[in-house]
């Protein structure tokens, strides 16, 4: 299977799985996240695994390899008519660098998250981000319901 695959400036966004660093993701999701405070490694691993994920990565200069992560983003999708974008991040160190809009460009062009009916997403404080992409806040949002079973992790 041919993964996607897009570099820039000693960057690189892949959804090739086999290079995301769950730790990372966990460490994130769980110290440094609003929404998944104390998620459990194993809840996260699985999240991954059923997910189209894509990991944001340092490249080395000089051996061109990954030096390390320092993003992700997922979607939950049928990859036929909807996709719920999740836990997106940039860490700190590396964020005022354009690379969350690079993020949010190269999901959207995906080849398997193309001509959905709906996308969906939450967000407390990026809505500025994804309004660039053409989210807008959900209208008749009495047609949404929710089942919410786990409000926090270990809490």
């Amino acid at each position: 299977m041919q993964h996607y695959e897009v570099g820039r400036n000693n960057f690189l966004i892949s959804d090739d799985k086999l290079k995301i660093d769950s730790n990372v993701v966990h460490n994130y999701l769980c110290n440094e996240s609003y929404w998944a405070t104390n998620i459990p490694l194993q809840v996260v691993e699985t999240s991954i695994q059923h997910s189209i994920c894509f990991g944001l990565y340092k490249i080395d200069e000089q051996t061109k390899s990954i030096k390390q992560q320092i993003g992700f983003a997922r979607v939950i999708t049928d990859c036929a008519t909807f996709g719920y974008l999740a836990d997106v991040f940039i860490v700190e160190k590396y964020r005022g660098k354009g690379l969350s809009k690079w993020l949010m460009e190269i999901i959207l062009a995906h080849p398997h998250l193309q001509n959905f009916r709906r996308w969906l997403l939450a967000t407390l404080d990026a809505q500025g981000l994804y309004q660039q992409f053409g989210f807008l806040p959900i209208t008749n949002p009495e047609r949404y319901m929710r089942l919410t079973v786990v409000e926090n992790y270990g809490t």
